[in-house]
């Protein structure tokens, strides 16, 4: 299998987000990937490590929010880094408070894998 390099995992990650393919797109992760939002979530740390507590975030993320739709900008790459830009209209399950929120993620790849994502947003 051939290693793919920081702007293939990058384009490929930006189309799986677009197509909402988001547990295809944690195939693209190290299995002890590091992944820090710019605010918790409730009842859950900034930062986690592994691929199945990055799963559980995104299944928070799912079981809490109804997404209405989502533009995925990018990617930008630097070195061995890029960044995605992420605009989602979304509302609330538990209040039906409908929101906008923008944010960019920022990921670093090493051999091949991501190992790090991380959140910026006004949290």
């Amino acid at each position: 299998m051939t290693t793919m390099d920081t702007m293939e995992i990058a384009n490929t990650l930006v189309e799986l987000c677009r197509q909402g393919a988001y547990e295809e797109a944690l195939t693209l992760y190290a299995s002890d990937a590091v992944s820090v939002e710019a605010g918790g979530p409730p009842d859950m740390a900034r930062e986690v490590r592994g691929i199945e507590a990055i799963r559980g975030k995104g299944e928070w993320w799912t079981s809490n929010h109804e997404v209405h739709g989502m533009i995925v900008a990018g990617p930008w790459p630097h070195d061995d880094r890029f960044i995605v830009g992420f605009k989602i209209d979304a509302t609330f399950k538990t209040s039906g408070e409908r929101f906008t929120m923008e944010e960019m993620a920022l990921y670093t790849v090493e051999d091949g894998k991501i190992v790090r994502e991380e959140f910026f947003y006004a949290a």
